[in-house]
C-alpha cells in the first residue's frame, strides 16, 4: 500500500498545483477553442494598370459537384469578374497544378490567347514566371480567386505578400473541400504576419475597377 501511495503522489501533486495542465496540447483542448468574430469584408478600390486578377487552379477534374461543390459554386462570380477585369484591361493570370493542361481549366474560365498561364504546387510563384509576368507589368495589387482555399490561394497570397504586394482575396471567389478550411484561410490572411499587413478580404460586389 506505501508503495502504491508513493507511485501516486506525484501525479497527485501535479494535478492539485496545475503543473499537469500545462503539459496539454492544442489536441487535448481541441473542443475548447472558441471561433473568433467574423472579419468585416471590406470595400476595395483598385487601379486596372497595376492590378493582376490570378485565378488559381479551377480546373475540371477538382471543381466537380460531387467532390467541391462550393467551387462550383464559385465559378459563375470568378467568370463575372473576369470579364471585368477583361474589359478593364487588366493583367489575367491562370494557373494549374503541377500535372494539368491548359484544357483542364473549366470551360467558363478558360484563358484568352494572350493571357499567361503558370504551372506548380500550392505556391504559384515556385519555379515559375509568375514574378517575372507581374514584375514586367508594373503589379503592385492582385486579386486572388481559385481552389483550394488552403492550398493555392493561401500559400500564393504568402508569396504574394512576402513580395511586397498588396493582397485582394474576395471570399466567394475561393473555396475548398469543406467550409472549416475557408474559416482559416480568411483567418490567416489577416491575422499571420507574413499576410496581415498586405492582405483585404472582400466579395466581388465590393471590388471598385477604377
Amino acid at each position: 500500500m506505501k508503495k502504491l501511495l508513493l507511485l501516486f503522489f506525484p501525479i497527485f501533486i501535479l494535478i492539485n498545483t496545475g503543473l499537469y495542465a500545462k503539459d496539454k496540447t492544442i489536441i487535448d483542448e481541441w473542443k475548447k477553442v472558441k471561433v473568433p468574430n467574423a472579419p468585416e469584408l471590406k470595400a476595395v478600390n483598385v487601379d486596372p494598370v497595376t492590378t493582376a486578377f490570378l485565378v488559381l487552379d479551377i480546373q475540371k477534374n477538382s471543381c466537380k459537384s460531387d467532390t467541391r461543390p462550393r467551387c462550383v459554386a464559385s465559378i459563375p462570380k470568378v467568370a463575372s469578374f473576369l470579364k471585368i477585369a477583361r474589359d478593364k484591361k487588366m493583367l489575367v493570370v491562370h494557373s494549374l497544378t503541377s500535372s494539368a493542361k491548359s484544357e483542364d481549366i473549366v470551360n467558363e474560365l478558360t484563358p484568352l490567347a494572350t493571357e499567361n498561364v503558370v504551372r506548380s504546387s500550392v505556391d504559384k510563384f515556385y519555379k515559375t514566371e509568375l514574378e517575372k509576368i507581374l514584375t514586367d507589368n508594373g503589379i503592385k495589387t492582385v486579386i486572388i480567386a481559385g481552389t483550394v482555399a488552403h492550398g493555392a490561394v493561401l500559400y500564393t497570397a504568402t508569396g504574394a505578400s512576402l513580395r511586397g504586394l498588396q493582397v485582394i482575396v474576395p471570399v466567394d471567389g475561393m473555396s475548398a473541400d469543406n467550409i472549416y478550411a475557408e474559416q482559416y484561410t480568411a483567418w490567416h490572411l489577416l491575422n499571420s504576419p507574413g499576410t496581415r499587413r498586405n492582405s483585404t478580404i472582400t466579395k466581388f460586389s465590393l471590388i471598385t475597377v477604377q
